[in-house]
């Protein structure tokens, strides 16, 4: 009994507290707003969207003008980012010298291909994002003083894949290259060839590489361009004849993916397998030449590729004989 004497004196004693004084923890304190459940308390400014891009290899940010007007290349690393095919264009050829070829060709959904999505349907989405008829823009234009017959592929269509319409517009443009005799130049940037079309797509590889055997047998010259990426049937077609083959920095190139290379050969690849930088030290690729320096680049291939180019002689007048 005197143990529990002695606690009672040495215990803090509790004071009671009247409920009412006790502050609710629903109502709100005067002069402040009700706080919602899972509302963000963090005092993060959000960045308004449009203005800056995150690099997605040096992670640094970009001010959207700048990236615009370094042809969506970083500038601390050097990362090239996606770009359209008639920006691409723009950055490649004189002012106002493109006149472009097929431009109203369309693909056909002749297998009747379904679906998650129909093949038409998917078509006309990509028609309205991109306002683009197909994965690829053809014609022919000038660069300085070589005219040159161009077709540059767009990978926001379909994954640029080469169906009957990208097949038949750059055999078309090899074709008037060959005819006219002017150079030959295609930027790739590609899935393969396109699964909706079956066999109609994979009959391009062999129609693209014949014209473009006559164009060999011509003498004249075909510069490709791999970016990124450039993959499957069009890199095992037209993308690999180049008389001379070049490559954006850090492109994929190959014919299948790296995940399904791995899965087949039960093996680990190499660092940097499939990049340009890769395949330009075994020999594939000719030079690797960073897009805003692509223009300069290939006007002086051009001038050296086509010294030894034939041209038609000109005929000579025939005096008529007076009796």
């Amino acid at each position: 009994m005197s143990d529990l004497n002695e606690f009672s004196k040495t215990a803090p004693k509790l004071e009671t507290v009247d409920a009412e004084s006790i502050p609710s923890v629903v109502e709100p304190r005067s002069g402040s707003s009700k706080l919602k459940f899972g509302e963000n308390t963090s005092r993060k400014k959000n960045i308004p969207k449009g203005l800056w891009t995150k690099c997605r290899k040096c992670a640094e940010l970009i001010f959207d003008k700048d990236l615009d007007d370094n042809l969506k290349t970083c500038p601390t690393c050097g990362f090239h980012f996606p770009i359209s095919a008639r920006l691409r264009l723009a950055s490649l050829i004189d002012e106002k010298s493109f006149k472009e070829l097929d431009a109203g060709m369309t693909s056909v959904d002749i297998l009747e291909f379904t679906g998650v999505d129909s093949y038409s349907s998917k078509l006309e989405k990509y028609k309205d994002k991109t306002g683009e008829a197909d994965a690829v823009i053809t014609g022919v234009c000038k660069m300085q003083h070589h005219k040159v017959a161009i077709g540059i592929m767009d990978f926001s269509f379909l994954g640029g894949s080469m169906g009957s319409v990208v097949g038949e517009k750059l055999t078309r443009m090899i074709e008037l290259g060959t005819k006219n005799k002017i150079p030959v130049v295609i930027i790739s940037t590609s899935g393969g060839a396109r699964m909706y079309e079956g066999m109609f797509s994979l009959m391009q590889m062999a129609k693209t590489c014949g014209a473009l055997a006559y164009h060999s047998e011509a003498n004249l010259p075909y510069i490709s361009v791999l970016t990124h990426p450039t993959t499957a049937g069009v890199m095992a077609s037209y993308a690999s004849v180049g008389d001379l083959i070049l490559a954006e920095p850090g492109a994929m190139i190959g014919f299948a993916g790296p995940r399904v290379i791995k899965d087949t050969t039960q093996a680990e690849l190499p660092p940097g397998f499939q990049t340009a930088e890769f395949l330009m030290d075994r020999g594939m690729i000719d030079a690797i030449v960073p897009r805003n320096k692509m223009r300069h680049s290939i006007i002086n291939y051009l001038d050296y590729m086509s010294a030894n180019v034939s041209k038609p002689k000109a005929k000579r007048a025939v005096k008529k004989k007076t009796s």
